[in-house]
């Protein structure tokens, strides 16, 4: 055990980590157990000397108790690992520790913080000579301390000091660490955006799939936690559906009910999810899988709606009735695994229109393998992008890569029954809707947009390309309907 008393030990911490709630707390320990002498500090002390007294036997922490002495603490230059409340937490955090540090040195915020955020608060730190590195960090409370996924942006710069250290503490897959460098300023909190996002569409098509098999079947959630169980040895082995069989399965201790069936149905969000839409739409990129699991929880939460459509809105359909049981199941897991290839085809889409937008030069293909271990999404089929981003590094569309081409196309009939189905009988599938129909829209040889840009140019004069030659053109509508060069 160290001695907790604060402050008067310099220059002798490899990192420091301030704001020690339970990732910060879990982040600062998985430091400490792989061999650095981690400097800590909190808005309170007291949170500081628990750290210690309860966790100081596994490694060496610095504790302090000013942010003086938290910064004095640190050998040069300095690491400071900000963990607290994205936001004006985090700008008043930087705000106390800037006037304590020099040149060289780095910040890294390793919350959930917005880019654009970043961008500005690594523009005002550099023009004082420092590094600022936004750092998506995932895996929740564990991940922190037994090995997160980690995305610092920055400089190149910062990382070779900082790399070697988050490498160390980050998942390992096939020994090679959950964690590389993503690309300048916003860089690595964009990429945990997307992740994110691509998190809530993963989360909502599990979630209608277990609704489909409720539903068609009328199984128990017990049973229904079973299919999960088996799915997670195939294709869709991933951290999201293990945790699902596992909460499927779980009883409720007060009630002796399915614990999933005592859970309100009113699903929240911290804002990331938001985040990547209004992104999407920015660079008009169509991440409608995104998009539909977002407005599917802000859905959920519209109790007033809700109440009054309930009784009132016609449904006009029919029980669902399964007769081929072990079909029925083998359709919902196809459905489910091209659905899910769509969310994250349409993601890393979202990330190559950033990076050219940004000037950032993302590498897709490491993005997937630093997913593969440690973060939320983590899952089998990411060994598969992996390789198809090797393969074709500038692949245009994951979905058109052989492999997954491949995949999906052989559940396509499945997921059309199930999504025709499900609008037959009632039961709401807006992911899975939607991942279809951008999956048809993207492979079509024609789509209706050629009448809405006619549309366009005949209310707003805004211009059209025709298909037998170059040019932008306009109809007179209102005149005698020539076509005019515009």
């Amino acid at each position: 055990m160290v001695d907790i008393a604060p402050g008067g030990q310099v220059g002798i911490a490899q990192i420091g980590v301030t704001g020690l709630a339970v990732m910060g707390r879990n982040l600062a320990r998985n430091f400490a157990r792989n061999g650095f002498t981690v400097a800590v500090h909190n808005r309170s002390w007291e949170k500081t000397a628990s750290l210690v007294a309860e966790h100081g036997d596994e490694g060496t922490f610095v504790p302090s108790e000013s942010v003086a002495d938290f910064v004095a603490s640190l050998e040069r230059p300095r690491k400071v690992v900000v963990m607290v409340k994205a936001g004006a937490a985090t700008d008043a955090v930087i705000d106390e520790l800037v006037p304590f540090l020099e040149e060289g040195d780095i910040v890294v915020d390793a919350g959930n913080a917005h880019f654009p955020d970043t961008v500005r608060r690594e523009n005002a730190l550099r023009a004082q000579g420092l590094h600022f590195v936004g750092s998506g960090v995932s895996g929740g409370e564990e991940g922190a301390l037994l090995g997160p996924s980690i995305m610092p942006g920055g400089t190149r710069e910062s990382y070779a000091s900082l790399g070697p250290i988050l490498e160390t503490i980050a998942a390992k897959v096939d020994g090679v660490p959950c964690c590389t460098y993503v690309g300048p300023d916003g860089a690595g909190h964009f990429v945990k955006m997307v992740h994110n996002g691509i998190e809530y569409a993963d989360m909502q098509l599990i979630a209608e799939a277990y609704d489909l098999l409720k539903q068609g079947l009328g199984a128990s959630a017990a049973e229904i936690g079973e299919i999960f169980a088996e799915w997670n040895t195939g294709d869709l082995e991933s951290f999201l559906i293990e945790i699902t069989a596992d909460v499927l399965q779980h009883v409720d201790a007060a009630t002796g009910s399915a614990f999933v069936d005592v859970v309100l149905d009113q699903a929240e969000q911290k804002g990331t999810g938001r985040w990547t839409v209004q992104n999407g739409l920015d660079l008009g990129v169509p991440i409608t899988g995104i998009a539909e699991a977002t407005f599917a929880r802000a859905l959920s939460g519209g109790v007033a709606q809700r109440e009054a459509a309930r009784g009132v809105l016609p449904a006009a359909t029919t029980p669902w009735e399964v007769t081929d049981r072990d079909a029925f199941v083998e359709d919902v897991r196809l459905a489910l695994y091209a659905s899910k290839v769509v969310a994250y085809s349409q993601g890393f889409d979202q990330i190559a229109a950033a990076s050219e937008q940004f000037g950032w030069d993302i590498d897709r293909g490491a993005m997937a393998r630093i997913w593969r271990g440690g973060c939320i999404i983590r899952a089998r089929f990411l060994n598969r992008i992996t390789e198809a981003y090797e393969r074709a590094p500038h692949l245009p569309l994951l979905l058109a890569d052989e492999y997954f081409a491949g995949a999906v196309g052989n559940g396509v009939a499945a997921w059309r029954r199930i999504v025709a189905g499900a609008a037959l009988h009632g039961v709401p599938t807006p992911a899975f809707s939607s991942s279809l129909a951008y999956y048809d829209g993207v492979r079509a040889e024609r789509l209706p947009a050629a009448l809405i840009q006619a549309q366009r140019d005949f209310f707003g004069a805004h211009t059209y390309r025709r298909t037998d030659r170059d040019g932008s053109f306009h109809t007179l509508w209102s005149g005698d309907r020539t076509e005019q060069d515009a």
